[in-house]
């Protein structure tokens, strides 16, 4: 008998009502938060991630695993502890996503954050010759796209729209009060050229495990399946590519925003394989940065999930 291929994974379907009921749920907590003070809020989000970490136990053995492959040196109670901190970071930046607008103004921004290192991705995003932004998963990567769009830079963040659009369109509609300008990640690819051509800069997560087909490089000593979309067209257009970061200071609404490398053209033009140099070169340097404080990146995410495939045929 032929092999059963396997059957395709039924999309769950959305149910209007629930959608709704969610979104306005989601109204009513924002006006609840909105009457304390956002480090009130931070403490509360804390003790919520603590509540993440006692009941997620799945997430929280993805966290464990990671870290101890990521850091064999490193003790047990130091791995557990990073691990913690890390879902509380998570949980705080739901409270950053809802306060950044109503706090942070052009006039003030210095109250809540710091720059270090962005000179020179500064002015290679207003000399309108195109450019490319990388983040990951780290502390509050929201509040750099949304600082470039205070600024009038011209940025847009490719982003996967939420599955329940009426959520969806409430945080988009928040972003783009601020001058943020943002591209569904599905259709993006049509986009993207078009955009750098005009000298925009395009806004990536760059740290989300690409399946079997991306191309595997280092990352914390293992092999992790990363994007080619972000070099190709860093390649194609020849335009260079800012790796950022934002790191919480204490526990507090505030914020070391950086770009801790700027990768250009002349660098992978002699490169026998510049396609994976370039994102081997940008994963290491979203490294670099996550060393500096581990706790704030986020660990229970399937980084590691494919392998390469030297790997799956042991």
């Amino acid at each position: 008998m032929a092999d059963m291929a396997p059957r395709k994974k039924k999309k769950k379907k959305h149910n209007p009502l629930m959608d709704w009921v969610s979104y306005i749920a989601l109204r009513i907590l924002v006006v609840f938060l909105y009457l304390f003070d956002v480090e009130t809020n931070l403490r509360t989000a804390c003790f919520l991630g603590r509540l993440l970490w006692k009941h997620y136990h799945r997430g929280r053995k993805r966290a464990l695993d990671n870290l101890r492959a990521s850091f064999p040196e490193k003790s047990e109670q130091w791995i557990w502890e990073t691990a913690r901190r890390s879902f509380e970071h998570i949980a705080m930046l739901a409270i950053d996503v809802l306060f950044t607008p109503r706090l942070v103004k052009k006039n003030n921004w210095r109250d809540y954050s710091r720059f270090k290192t962005a000179e020179r991705a500064k002015w290679l995003m207003k000399g309108g010759g195109g450019m490319l932004m990388v983040a990951s998963h780290y502390s509050n990567f929201e509040i750099m796209g949304y600082m470039l769009g205070l600024f009038g830079f011209n940025v847009y963040s490719i982003a996967r729209p939420l599955d329940n659009k009426f959520i969806n369109k409430y945080l988009y509609d928040v972003r783009r009060r601020a001058g943020q300008k943002i591209i569904d990640k599905k259709g993006a690819a049509e986009l993207m050229g078009e955009m750098t051509s005009r000298g925009a800069t395009l806004c990536f997560i760059a740290d989300q495990d690409a399946g079997k087909k991306g191309i595997f490089v280092d990352f914390f000593g293992r092999k992790a399946s990363t994007y080619k979309s972000i070099g190709l067209l860093a390649i194609t257009n020849n335009i260079p590519i800012g790796v950022g970061y934002s790191r919480r200071v204490d526990n507090r609404f505030y914020f070391e925003i950086g770009v801790n490398r700027v990768i250009l053209p002349e660098e992978w033009a002699e490169k026998d394989e510049p396609l994976e140099w370039i994102t081997a070169e940008y994963t290491r340097a979203i490294e670099e940065f996550v060393r500096e404080d581990p706790s704030q990146y986020w660990w229970l995410h399937r980084r590691w999930k494919h392998r390469p495939k030297e790997e799956r045929e042991k």
